[in-house]
Protein backbone atom coordinates (compact mmCIF):
# COMPACT_ATOMS: atom_id res chain seq x y z
CA UNK A 1 0.00 0.00 0.00
CA UNK A 2 3.24 2.17 0.87
CA UNK A 3 3.87 1.92 -2.50
CA UNK A 4 0.34 2.87 -3.92
CA UNK A 5 0.32 5.70 -1.85
CA UNK A 6 3.50 7.12 -2.82
CA UNK A 7 2.69 6.10 -6.64
CA UNK A 8 -0.64 8.56 -6.32
CA UNK A 9 1.53 11.06 -4.93
CA UNK A 10 3.79 11.76 -7.67
CA UNK A 11 0.84 10.76 -10.06
CA UNK A 12 -0.92 14.54 -8.92
CA UNK A 13 1.71 16.34 -8.45
CA UNK A 14 2.09 20.24 -9.84
CA UNK A 15 3.85 23.22 -9.70
CA UNK A 16 0.58 24.63 -7.65
CA UNK A 17 1.64 25.66 -4.56
CA UNK A 18 -0.26 27.66 -1.34
CA UNK A 19 2.16 30.25 -1.40
CA UNK A 20 0.77 31.27 -5.45
CA UNK A 21 -2.82 31.18 -3.48
CA UNK A 22 -1.77 34.07 -0.91
CA UNK A 23 -0.43 36.24 -3.17
CA UNK A 24 -3.11 39.00 -4.88
CA UNK A 25 -3.32 38.65 -8.65
CA UNK A 26 -2.85 41.57 -10.93
CA UNK A 27 -5.73 42.30 -13.29
CA UNK A 28 -3.78 44.58 -15.56
CA UNK A 29 -1.51 42.70 -17.01
CA UNK A 30 -3.01 40.03 -19.32
CA UNK A 31 -2.44 35.59 -17.32
CA UNK A 32 0.39 33.87 -18.40
CA UNK A 33 1.07 31.45 -15.91
CA UNK A 34 0.62 28.04 -17.60
CA UNK A 35 -2.28 25.73 -16.89
CA UNK A 36 -0.84 22.53 -14.70
CA UNK A 37 2.89 23.20 -15.46
CA UNK A 38 2.66 22.74 -18.97
CA UNK A 39 2.82 25.91 -22.11
CA UNK A 40 0.26 25.44 -25.19
CA UNK A 41 1.80 27.41 -27.99
CA UNK A 42 -0.44 30.22 -29.85
CA UNK A 43 -2.28 28.30 -32.96
CA UNK A 44 -1.91 30.66 -35.79
CA UNK A 45 -3.05 30.94 -39.45
CA UNK A 46 0.00 31.46 -42.09
CA UNK A 47 -0.06 34.53 -43.87
CA UNK A 48 1.24 34.90 -47.35
CA UNK A 49 4.51 37.51 -47.21
CA UNK A 50 2.86 40.01 -50.09
CA UNK A 51 0.03 40.88 -47.51
CA UNK A 52 2.57 41.26 -44.44
CA UNK A 53 3.50 44.41 -47.46
CA UNK A 54 1.20 46.94 -47.62
CA UNK A 55 0.53 48.33 -51.48
CA UNK A 56 0.88 51.44 -51.94
CA UNK A 57 -1.85 53.86 -53.11
CA UNK A 58 -1.12 54.81 -56.61
CA UNK A 59 -4.85 57.03 -57.09
CA UNK A 60 -5.56 60.58 -56.06
CA UNK A 61 -7.80 62.02 -53.23
CA UNK A 62 -11.27 62.00 -53.58
CA UNK A 63 -10.36 60.54 -57.41
CA UNK A 64 -10.43 56.78 -56.33
CA UNK A 65 -9.08 54.31 -59.61
CA UNK A 66 -11.84 52.07 -60.56
CA UNK A 67 -11.29 48.64 -61.82
CA UNK A 68 -14.45 47.38 -62.98
CA UNK A 69 -16.41 50.14 -65.17
CA UNK A 70 -20.09 49.52 -65.27
CA UNK A 71 -21.80 49.22 -68.61
CA UNK A 72 -24.68 51.48 -69.22
CA UNK A 73 -28.10 50.89 -69.64
CA UNK A 74 -28.01 51.45 -73.64
CA UNK A 75 -25.48 48.60 -73.99
CA UNK A 76 -27.82 45.79 -73.10
CA UNK A 77 -31.34 47.37 -74.35
CA UNK A 78 -29.47 48.90 -77.79
CA UNK A 79 -28.39 52.36 -78.85
CA UNK A 80 -31.54 53.97 -78.40
CA UNK A 81 -34.63 53.59 -76.71
CA UNK A 82 -36.30 55.02 -79.33
CA UNK A 83 -35.36 52.49 -81.47
CA UNK A 84 -37.40 49.96 -79.96
CA UNK A 85 -40.52 49.07 -81.63
CA UNK A 86 -44.21 49.60 -79.90
CA UNK A 87 -45.37 47.33 -77.29
CA UNK A 88 -48.32 46.52 -79.57
CA UNK A 89 -45.77 45.40 -82.57
CA UNK A 90 -44.38 42.97 -80.15
CA UNK A 91 -47.20 41.02 -78.91
CA UNK A 92 -48.60 40.74 -82.61
CA UNK A 93 -51.06 43.53 -83.11
CA UNK A 94 -50.83 45.74 -85.86
CA UNK A 95 -53.18 48.27 -86.16
CA UNK A 96 -51.89 48.99 -90.12
CA UNK A 97 -51.70 45.43 -91.24
CA UNK A 98 -55.32 44.29 -89.58
CA UNK A 99 -56.49 47.43 -91.66
CA UNK A 100 -55.33 45.90 -94.93
CA UNK A 101 -56.80 42.80 -93.92
CA UNK A 102 -60.05 44.35 -93.82
CA UNK A 103 -59.79 46.05 -96.88
CA UNK A 104 -58.44 43.39 -98.75
CA UNK A 105 -61.66 41.01 -97.35
CA UNK A 106 -64.24 44.40 -98.34
CA UNK A 107 -62.99 44.57 -101.81
CA UNK A 108 -62.53 41.21 -103.36
CA UNK A 109 -60.97 42.46 -106.66
CA UNK A 110 -58.09 43.94 -104.57
CA UNK A 111 -54.68 42.28 -105.03
CA UNK A 112 -53.97 40.55 -101.75
CA UNK A 113 -50.43 40.90 -100.40
CA UNK A 114 -48.67 37.59 -99.69
CA UNK A 115 -46.62 38.53 -97.39
CA UNK A 116 -49.29 40.46 -95.09
CA UNK A 117 -51.72 37.52 -95.29
CA UNK A 118 -48.68 34.90 -94.54
CA UNK A 119 -48.32 36.41 -90.59
CA UNK A 120 -50.02 34.93 -87.87
CA UNK A 121 -52.53 37.70 -86.24
CA UNK A 122 -55.57 36.38 -84.03
CA UNK A 123 -56.74 39.96 -82.91
CA UNK A 124 -58.76 40.43 -85.60
CA UNK A 125 -60.19 37.41 -86.62
CA UNK A 126 -61.26 37.09 -82.31
CA UNK A 127 -62.22 40.44 -82.76
CA UNK A 128 -64.99 39.61 -85.97
CA UNK A 129 -65.59 36.15 -84.30
CA UNK A 130 -67.25 38.58 -80.80
CA UNK A 131 -69.09 40.64 -83.01
CA UNK A 132 -70.74 37.73 -85.57
CA UNK A 133 -71.83 36.43 -82.05
CA UNK A 134 -72.69 40.11 -80.31
CA UNK A 135 -75.01 40.27 -83.69
CA UNK A 136 -76.42 36.97 -82.99
CA UNK A 137 -77.21 37.68 -80.09
CA UNK A 138 -78.97 40.97 -80.66
CA UNK A 139 -81.14 38.86 -83.34
CA UNK A 140 -82.24 36.28 -80.23
CA UNK A 141 -80.06 33.36 -80.86
CA UNK A 142 -77.42 32.58 -78.27
CA UNK A 143 -74.87 30.80 -80.40
CA UNK A 144 -71.25 31.58 -79.08
CA UNK A 145 -70.29 28.14 -78.33
CA UNK A 146 -71.28 26.89 -82.10
CA UNK A 147 -69.34 30.08 -83.67
CA UNK A 148 -66.56 28.96 -81.76
CA UNK A 149 -66.76 25.01 -82.16
CA UNK A 150 -67.56 25.19 -85.86
CA UNK A 151 -64.75 28.04 -86.28
CA UNK A 152 -62.06 25.36 -84.28
CA UNK A 153 -63.25 22.60 -86.90
CA UNK A 154 -62.86 24.34 -89.79
CA UNK A 155 -59.88 25.81 -89.35
CA UNK A 156 -58.68 22.15 -88.69
CA UNK A 157 -59.62 20.74 -91.95
CA UNK A 158 -58.30 23.61 -94.16
CA UNK A 159 -55.17 23.55 -92.18
CA UNK A 160 -55.01 19.87 -92.92
CA UNK A 161 -56.04 20.14 -96.81
CA UNK A 162 -53.68 23.52 -97.58
CA UNK A 163 -51.00 21.45 -96.54
CA UNK A 164 -51.81 18.90 -98.36
CA UNK A 165 -52.49 20.94 -101.57
CA UNK A 166 -49.75 23.26 -101.19
CA UNK A 167 -45.85 22.72 -101.63
CA UNK A 168 -44.43 25.06 -99.09
CA UNK A 169 -47.34 24.55 -96.01
CA UNK A 170 -49.12 26.62 -94.15
CA UNK A 171 -49.54 27.23 -90.67
CA UNK A 172 -52.55 26.70 -87.97
CA UNK A 173 -51.88 30.06 -86.99
CA UNK A 174 -52.35 31.82 -90.22
CA UNK A 175 -55.23 29.56 -91.61
CA UNK A 176 -57.30 30.66 -88.62
CA UNK A 177 -56.55 34.38 -89.02
CA UNK A 178 -57.34 34.35 -92.74
CA UNK A 179 -60.69 32.49 -91.81
CA UNK A 180 -61.25 34.84 -89.31
CA UNK A 181 -60.85 37.97 -91.17
CA UNK A 182 -63.11 36.77 -93.87
CA UNK A 183 -65.91 36.29 -91.49
CA UNK A 184 -66.38 39.85 -92.04
CA UNK A 185 -69.55 39.94 -94.83
CA UNK A 186 -70.57 37.44 -92.45
CA UNK A 187 -71.16 39.59 -89.91
CA UNK A 188 -73.02 42.02 -92.09
CA UNK A 189 -75.50 38.87 -93.17
CA UNK A 190 -76.57 38.83 -89.61
CA UNK A 191 -76.78 42.15 -88.85
CA UNK A 192 -79.59 42.25 -91.42
CA UNK A 193 -81.31 39.45 -90.00
CA UNK A 194 -82.17 41.36 -87.06
CA UNK A 195 -84.04 44.00 -88.73
CA UNK A 196 -85.78 41.55 -91.32
CA UNK A 197 -85.97 37.79 -91.88
CA UNK A 198 -84.12 36.28 -94.25
CA UNK A 199 -85.98 33.20 -95.04
CA UNK A 200 -87.15 34.40 -98.01
CA UNK A 201 -86.27 34.60 -101.56
CA UNK A 202 -84.21 37.99 -101.18
CA UNK A 203 -82.54 36.44 -98.00
CA UNK A 204 -81.36 33.50 -99.73
CA UNK A 205 -80.12 35.30 -102.65
CA UNK A 206 -78.49 37.57 -99.64
CA UNK A 207 -77.20 34.70 -97.80
CA UNK A 208 -75.60 33.34 -100.99
CA UNK A 209 -73.88 36.28 -101.81
CA UNK A 210 -72.54 36.62 -98.68
CA UNK A 211 -71.08 33.03 -99.06
CA UNK A 212 -69.31 33.31 -102.40
CA UNK A 213 -67.86 36.83 -101.24
CA UNK A 214 -66.80 35.26 -97.96
CA UNK A 215 -65.06 31.95 -99.81
CA UNK A 216 -63.95 33.96 -103.21
CA UNK A 217 -61.97 36.28 -100.63
CA UNK A 218 -60.34 33.29 -98.37
CA UNK A 219 -59.64 31.46 -101.54
CA UNK A 220 -57.50 34.91 -102.92
CA UNK A 221 -55.52 35.11 -99.89
CA UNK A 222 -54.76 30.94 -99.68
CA UNK A 223 -53.47 31.56 -103.39
CA UNK A 224 -51.35 34.58 -102.90
CA UNK A 225 -49.70 33.73 -99.57
CA UNK A 226 -49.33 29.97 -100.48
CA UNK A 227 -48.17 30.85 -104.04
CA UNK A 228 -51.12 27.99 -105.65
CA UNK A 229 -51.70 29.64 -108.76
CA UNK A 230 -54.49 27.85 -110.72
CA UNK A 231 -56.13 26.52 -107.86
CA UNK A 232 -58.45 29.20 -106.21
CA UNK A 233 -62.04 26.91 -107.17
CA UNK A 234 -60.41 23.89 -105.49
CA UNK A 235 -59.53 26.17 -102.40
CA UNK A 236 -62.99 28.19 -102.46
CA UNK A 237 -65.42 25.27 -102.50
CA UNK A 238 -64.23 24.28 -98.68
CA UNK A 239 -64.13 27.55 -97.44
CA UNK A 240 -67.93 28.10 -99.12
CA UNK A 241 -68.75 24.57 -97.22
CA UNK A 242 -67.25 26.46 -94.05
CA UNK A 243 -69.73 29.92 -94.18
CA UNK A 244 -72.70 27.96 -95.94
CA UNK A 245 -72.71 26.76 -92.23
CA UNK A 246 -72.34 30.19 -90.42
CA UNK A 247 -75.02 31.43 -92.82
CA UNK A 248 -77.22 28.62 -91.80
CA UNK A 249 -76.84 29.80 -88.17
CA UNK A 250 -77.80 33.26 -88.98
CA UNK A 251 -80.56 32.51 -91.01
CA UNK A 252 -82.31 29.72 -89.13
Amino acid sequence: MSGFDGFNTEFFQTSYSIEDQAQPYDYSRPYSKPYGGYEYPQQGGFVPPDMMQQQPYTGQIYQPTQGYTPASAQSFYGSNFEDEPPLLEELGINFDHIWQKTLTVLHPLKVADGNIMNETDLAGPMVFCLAFGATLLLAGKIQFGYVYGISAIGCLGMFCLLNLMSMTGVSFGCVASVLGYCLLPMILLSSFAIVFSLQGVMGIVLTAGIIGWCSFSASKIFISALAMEGQQLLVAYPCALLYGVFALISVF
